[in-house]
């Protein structure tokens, strides 16, 4: 009898355990949906701003780079899932967007890598061969380091976005940031993380590019 009282015990201390973890698991699945939910909500808002009609069809080449060590890396063929994260949201806004093959073909290494280092007229002189309406520079910067804490690999992503016209004018600028463990892929994370946010940066700059229209 006390046998059976013991495992009977044991029994709901069990169920016990698995409902608490259920019910916190279930809290962390709602609180998770209602980060996306409001995510969503607020790329819905900037997205929300009646100027569609002025860009749609507008041609806007996107320029990737990155800074390594106070190096900046832009040779185009390395980003291609970035790219393509990228593009894929303009597009979405009715703008036409040029594949990496069309500006390899059309603009010179040298000329790109000046344009990152700030010389205007390299950049005008790009987006006139290309007849680009605009340009989406995106430079990229990335840490990576070790946690001793969780002994895991740590990548930290910014990105920092410059929308011009095509004679040069600054029409918006923004950033985002975002940092997550990773094993020793530290580059596939970062792609990852770009992913996440390339919703948010696309609609902060439509957003910002209507306002400057409007005025």
């Amino acid at each position: 009898m006390r046998h059976a009282v013991i495992v009977l015990l044991a029994g709901m201390a069990m169920c016990g355990a698995v409902a608490a973890q259920g019910f916190k698991f279930s809290n962390d699945e709602s609180n998770n949906q209602a980060q996306e939910a409001d995510r969503q909500a607020k790329v819905q808002s900037l997205l929300a701003s009646p100027c569609r009609a002025r860009i749609k069809n507008q041609k806007i080449m996107v320029l990737i780079g990155e800074n390594s060590n106070g190096m900046v890396q832009a040779a185009q063929s390395s980003y291609s899932g970035h790219f393509d994260a990228l593009n894929a949201r303009l597009q979405g806004l009715g703008l036409k967007t040029y594949t990496q093959a069309q500006i390899k073909a059309q603009i010179a290494q040298a000329e790109i890598d000046a344009y990152f280092k700030n010389n205007p007229d390299a950049a005008l002189s790009a987006s006139k061969r290309l007849s680009a309406q605009y340009i989406l520079r995106g430079l990229i910067t990335s840490e990576t380091g070790y946690n001793t804490v969780a002994r895991v690999n740590q990548v930290t992503i910014r990105m920092n976005f410059t929308l011009t016209d095509a004679n040069g004018r600054v029409l918006s600028q923004t950033q985002a940031e975002n940092a997550s463990y990773s094993g020793a892929d530290t580059s596939g994370m970062a792609l990852t993380l770009i992913g996440e946010k390339a919703d948010e940066v696309v609609a902060q700059l439509y957003s910002d590019y209507c306002r400057a229209a409007g005025s």
